[in-house]
């Protein structure tokens, strides 16, 4: 069976001198994205920002003197024209950022298959329509380039009342390991990171009741009662978990720059990964002892 590894510590675009270069980013109007562009901006960067809000993104390019681009990722070509207005405006890309994200918080229960197909083509196939679009750009820069995820801490363990949410954030981390892996295999000069936050300080809760008609469904019964599971999430989440977007943009470039397949903001946040990551290890090591080792060939 092919088993390979990632290698992680080198990024093939030089991190520490962006100056000049460009980078797209998705969801780029507020939160995270928005933080994102600041700190590149800084850099030196030049920025073409996506996002499906208009007035927000508009405010966010007039502030940054950003090229702005009106953008579903949802949909394809909106993407693609995204990749051609940055190729137009800027002869390409060096650093994408697919971010844009949504969240839907309830037991699963409460979860309608239109909130599970609204989380999973904003969260998962919006990154791979990104991709699709940008991935043939990205290999033909003679600088190297790179690729940021937003996922998430829900990347790595369950919790009670994101089982859509962190459906799309393991899947994504599943697309942005093997996208890693093979770009490693193929030897091409493009990198992947993995931008993995904690509970940060965005709007991001307020998507939901901006969702398109095709995603929404009548409201519970009055009577339904209080959603358990998503009372026990929101009362074992403290004022001290949260962090700022700024410093989860801070992070991201420090984790590019030590050119890192996984950046953590929250590793006081990561005792759950570890219990289950043991308790997989766990599993196999008695699978083993019960087992007769396998025949080669």
């Amino acid at each position: 069976m092919l088993l390979e590894t990632i290698a992680t510590g080198h990024a093939p675009l030089d991190m520490h001198h962006l100056d000049g270069k460009t980078a797209v980013i998705t969801g780029a109007a507020s939160g995270i994205g928005l933080a994102l562009a600041r700190r590149l901006k800084a850099e030196g960067m030049t920025l073409v920002l996506a996002d499906q809000d208009r007035a927000a993104l508009d405010s966010a390019a007039g502030e940054l003197g950003a090229h702005a681009v009106l953008t579903d990722i949802r949909d394809p070509e909106s993407v693609r024209a995204l990749a051609d207005a940055a190729v137009a405006q800027c002869g390409g890309a060096h650093l994408l950022c697919s971010n844009a994200g949504v969240s839907r918080m309830a037991g699963i229960e409460r979860l309608t298959l239109q909130d599970w197909r609204w989380l999973f083509d904003v969260n998962l196939f919006g990154a791979v329509n990104v991709v699709n679009a940008f991935l043939p750009i990205l290999k033909a820069n003679p600088d190297g380039a790179h690729i940021l995820f937003t996922a998430s801490l829900s990347s790595f363990y369950p919790t009670r009342a994101q089982a859509a949410y962190g459906a799309t954030k393991y899947a994504l981390a599943a697309f942005g390991e093997t996208l890693a892996l093979e770009l490693q295999a193929e030897q091409a000069r493009v990198g992947v990171t993995l931008l993995c936050p904690g509970p940060v300080r965005t709007n991001i809760g307020t998507g939901y009741g901006k969702r398109a008609a095709r995603y929404r469904t009548p409201a519970p019964a009055p009577d339904a009662g209080l959603d358990v599971h998503e009372q026990a999430f929101r009362d074992e989440t403290f004022a001290s978990d949260w962090t700022s977007a700024d410093h989860v943009a801070d992070a991201a470039l420090a984790g590019l720059r030590r050119g890192e397949l996984w950046v953590i903001t929250h590793p006081d946040l990561m005792s759950a990964t570890r219990a289950r990551h043991a308790g997989i290890e766990q599993a196999a090591e008695r699978a083993a002892q019960r087992q007769p080792v396998r025949p080669v060939g």
